[in-house]
């Protein structure tokens, strides 16, 4: 963390390639117990960073179900994190577990049988997330959902600006 509270920016391995990471807004570490305070934590940051009142409960659905598969199904005895940054009028949840699989066709594409009471999580991600990226190797599972928000607008009664601790103004 630098002396003004951000993060500085990271590299991150993708194959041969070095990429920049983005930069982190807010990030979590969590386990099964913790799913309760990943939605509280997902909520106040969604809010603040211009996810729409209206489409919280899709947005909480969307982080919830992959937030679940992470502690639920990647390595189990490790947490897993939660990182949220906006981006282009965007704002990207990226969750990361320790977890490998190789999923013989893109998760989440096929909606779920009749009557399933299992195995909809990524699909229901999918439909309500403006888009969504999977990646899996040696590290583990890494899943980015994006979604639109509203540009310079801030949703929360009295929500931070990020990167600061001041409030945002209130408008009357």
């Amino acid at each position: 963390m630098n002396e003004d509270g951000t993060r500085p920016g990271r590299l991150q391995a993708d194959g041969d390639r070095r990429l920049r990471a983005r930069p982190v807004a807010a990030e979590i570490a969590f386990c099964l117990p913790d799913l309760p305070d990943v939605r509280d934590f997902a909520a106040a940051h969604g809010l603040r960073s211009g996810i729409a009142p209206e489409q919280l409960a899709d947005f909480l659905v969307a982080v919830n179900e992959v937030a679940t598969n992470a502690v639920t199904h990647g390595h189990t005895s490790a947490k897993a994190m939660l990182r949220m940054w906006v981006e282009n009028g965007f704002l990207s949840v990226e969750i990361r577990d320790e977890g490998r699989w190789n999923p013989a066709a893109p998760p989440g594409e096929t909606p779920p049988a009749p009557y399933a009471t299992s195995g909809m999580g990524l699909w229901v991600a999918r439909m309500v997330s403006s888009d969504i990226a999977f990646r899996t190797g040696p590290e583990g599972t890494v899943i980015t959902m994006r979604f639109a928000v509203t540009a310079g607008e801030s949703h929360g009664a009295n929500s931070e600006r990020p990167g600061t601790a001041e409030p945002r103004p209130r408008r009357n």
